[in-house]
C-alpha cells in the first residue's frame, strides 16, 4: 500500500462522468482502470455493477474487499483489485458480465467514471451445405444452379453474410441470444468465382470458404432423363421376382397336396 507520505496522483486529474466502452470475448480478462497512480489514504474507492457494490478500497478504515457472491455469484473467483491503483480486473469473463460498471473515488474531490462492458460469445464456424439432393427433369434451372445454405447455431448479436470474392452478396443480423441462423445462396455449377460465408460480431469473425467442386456437382443426363426409366425397370424386375416366387409356392403346394391324396388312395 502507498504510505501517507506518497504523493497523491490521479484523483485531481481523473475525468468526471466519462463513459468508456469496452468489448471482450468470453473467457478473456478485462481491466477497468482508475487512472490513479497511487491510492491515497484519504481515498474511498467504490466499484459498482449496476446498483450492486462489487469492490471497495478505504485505507483509513482498512477496507479492501471484493464482493464475489453478489448477483447469484456471477463474479465468484473472478474479481481482482489492485491495491496500488484501485483498478478492477474481471477474469474469465462471460456474457453475464455485460453491463455498466461505475467507479466512484471520494478523496480530495469526487471523481466518477463509467465503463460500458460488452462481452461476446465465441463464434462457431459456419457450415455450408447443398440443398440440391436430386435433379428435376421438369426444370432446366435445376440443371444450371446449385442451391446452398450457410448455417450457424446457438449465436447472438452476430451478422451472417455471403461474399463473392470481397463483395458482399447478402447478410442477416440478429440481436437475440442462442438462436440458429441460415442464409441461402444460388450459384452456377462449376463456377470459377470464389464464395465464402462469414459470421461476425463487433470484435471477431469466422469464415468458411465454399468448395464448389465438392458441393455443386452438375446433374448427369441420366439423372435428368433416364433415372425415371431405371426406377421403372427396377420396379418391374421386383414385380417379376415376386410373381415367380408366388407361382413356385403354388406349384409346390399343389404337388404336396396331390402326393398326399395318392398315399391315402393306396
Amino acid at each position: 500500500m502507498a504510505s501517507s507520505s506518497c504523493k497523491h496522483h490521479g484523483v485531481s486529474g481523473a475525468e468526471t462522468n466519462k463513459i468508456q466502452s469496452v468489448s471482450r470475448m468470453e473467457g478473456d480478462s478485462v481491466t477497468l482502470n482508475t487512472d490513479v497512480t497511487d491510492v491515497h489514504e484519504d481515498d474511498d474507492i467504490l466499484w459498482n455493477f449496476g446498483a450492486k457494490k462489487i469492490a471497495e478500497i478505504n485505507i483509513a478504515t482498512g477496507i479492501f474487499i471484493t464482493n464475489d457472491d453478489v448477483l447469484d455469484g456471477r463474479f465468484r473467483d473472478r474479481l481482482k483489485l489492485d491495491d496500488q491503483t484501485g483498478s478492477l480486473t474481471i477474469t474469465n469473463i462471460t456474457t453475464q458480465h455485460t453491463g455498466v460498471y461505475k467507479l466512484e473515488i471520494r478523496g480530495q474531490k469526487l471523481s466518477l467514471k463509467t465503463f460500458s462492458v460488452s462481452v461476446y460469445a465465441r463464434l462457431p464456424v459456419p457450415v455450408i451445405s447443398s440443398n440440391t439432393s436430386q435433379c428435376s427433369s421438369s426444370s432446366s434451372s435445376s440443371q444450371q444452379n446449385c442451391s446452398l445454405l450457410c448455417s450457424v447455431v446457438n449465436v447472438g448479436h452476430v451478422t451472417l453474410s455471403w461474399y463473392k470474392g470481397n463483395s458482399l452478396l447478402s447478410s442477416i443480423s440478429v440481436s437475440d441470444l442462442s438462436i440458429s441462423l441460415s442464409l441461402p445462396l444460388e450459384v452456377e455449377y462449376q463456377e470459377k468465382n470464389s464464395y465464402s460465408c462469414v459470421i461476425n460480431n463487433p470484435i471477431t469473425n469466422q469464415t468458411t470458404h465454399l468448395d464448389i467442386n465438392k458441393l455443386c456437382q452438375p446433374c448427369s443426363e441420366c439423372q435428368g432423363q433416364c433415372c425415371a426409366t431405371s426406377e421403372a425397370v427396377i420396379r418391374l424386375v421386383l414385380s417379376a421376382l415376386v410373381g415367380v416366387a408366388t407361382v413356385f409356392f403354388l406349384v409346390y403346394d399343389i404337388t404336396s397336396t396331390s402326393g398326399g391324396d395318392k398315399k391315402r388312395i393306396s
